[in-house]
């Protein structure tokens, strides 16, 4: 367990010892609020996450029944526009990891914990979660992704009618919309997190953060430059012991066993 280096932050950071995971966990229930410190520490643990060989997932939960109702709303008075104009900077260290990074989902999840969740490559959730951007309500508007990555993945007319109503959206209508991965029972929930984790690390950890890599720079990139991208990733990777490891297998129709090489 690493300490929670910035005073003020609710988040705890744990590496595993009997699989190559982190686990970070909200740790202020009943609603988890995110504060100013939370967030620096987020990316903090991110650039740790990323910069260990030996960590291959991150799993993003919380502690209670709520994932997150937001942001400290109080602190934002305190910090200057300045920084609040970069707060998408530390929610979008899930999409700058190379690593596959899972949402673990239930309850509340507003504002900047929805965030968060967007971030992420897997949204998993209970069906009692229910997702909202309520900034409207206090004059404003997301403003660590909610705009953009609603927009991205669920088309422009689901995130104006989400945003400019400040509407909370229920599991079932945002796995419809393409927010969620899957949804299932609250029994389910962990069980169904985990064994996405186990399947993810069965596979190459080059393969998945290249192909994470070629896959976010469809948002970003002409055709033309993500299929050059998606091509040298191809070659990159025909170079790698895992490819090697990986069509072995295939001939002999075994199980293959990746080495991140």
């Amino acid at each position: 367990m690493t300490e929670a280096n910035s005073q003020g932050s609710i988040l705890e950071v744990e590496y595993l010892t009997d699989r190559p995971v982190a686990v970070l966990t909200l740790s202020a229930p009943p609603f988890n609020i995110v504060t100013v410190p939370t967030r620096e520490h987020f990316a903090a643990a991110f650039r740790e996450i990323e910069a260990r060989d030996d960590i291959r997932a991150v799993i993003i939960q919380s502690q209670g029944d709520h994932f997150s109702s937001g942001g400290d709303i109080p602190g934002f008075l305190q910090a200057s526009p300045e920084y609040l104009s970069h707060l998408a900077d530390n929610v979008a260290a899930p999409d700058r990891c190379s690593k596959p990074v899972i949402a673990r989902l239930t309850g509340y999840t507003f504002g900047v914990g929805f965030e968060i969740a967007m971030a992420c490559d897997f949204r998993i959730a209970s069906n009692t979660t229910l997702m909202a951007l309520p900034e409207m309500r206090l004059g404003m508007i997301p403003g660590s992704g909610g705009t953009q990555r609603v927009a991205r993945i669920a088309g422009l007319g689901r995130a104006k009618d989400m945003i400019f109503r400040a509407r909370r959206i229920a599991a079932e209508e945002a796995q419809a919309w393409g927010l969620l991965t899957e949804v299932v029972e609250p029994e389910a929930l962990d069980s169904t997190v985990w064994k996405l984790v186990d399947e993810l690390l069965a596979f190459s950890p080059l393969a998945i953060s290249k192909a994470k890599m070629a896959i976010n720079a469809a948002w970003e990139t002409p055709l033309q430059t993500g299929l050059q991208l998606e091509g040298q990733m191809y070659g990159f990777l025909r170079t790698t012991e895992d490819f090697q490891t990986g069509v072995q297998a295939f001939k002999d129709k075994q199980k293959p066993t990746f080495h991140g090489k």
